[in-house]
């Protein structure tokens, strides 16, 4: 993950992936791509700087380019941000207060008013911290465990193999 916090703490990149954000969530984009030449007439900066910031983002899978003769359009792949997001949301829930809630914008979200009166925001921010904590950590035990089958089973070839 520190590897995704690098790449977004630069200001040229977020802001190269807002311009493909906005152009993802347009109404009048099919694919959500813009081009380097778009890119570069919206943020105002030289093509070499957009392209050696695109290639940060592309090495991290947050953007994917489509090439087409000597063009490269460009389009948004957020999902490795979801990783951010599952480590950022205990700390935004943490602190959840139910009666700060406008009823107005709860009336608006039937789920969200459901929620109004519990203390479920640090519970919930809580528990998929921890189920996610859970994950990772079995993740690692697998992996723990199918690395030493595989020293097992390599020692055993080696045995066979001298007999």
């Amino acid at each position: 993950m520190a590897d995704i916090f690098d790449v977004i703490a630069d200001a040229t990149r977020r802001e190269l992936l807002h311009v493909l954000l906005e152009r993802y969530v347009a109404t009048d984009s099919d694919n959500g791509e813009l081009s380097v030449g778009e890119i570069v007439e919206k943020l105002g900066l030289s093509q070499p700087t957009v392209s050696k910031h695109l290639k940060v983002l592309r090495d991290h899978g947050l953007v994917s380019v489509r090439e087409e003769g000597q063009h490269r359009y460009y389009s948004l792949d957020a999902s490795p941000l979801e990783e951010l997001e599952d480590w950022i949301i205990p700390f935004l829930s943490a602190d959840f207060d139910p009666s700060r809630i406008d009823p107005d914008d709860a009336a608006a979200s039937p789920a969200y008013a459901a929620w109004a009166g519990a203390e479920v925001g640090q519970k919930v921010g809580r528990a998929v911290a921890e189920t996610s904590h859970k994950a990772i950590d079995a993740l690692h035990g697998a992996t723990d465990v199918l690395h030493g089958a595989t020293g097992q089973v390599s020692r055993g070839i080696r045995k066979i193999t001298k007999r």
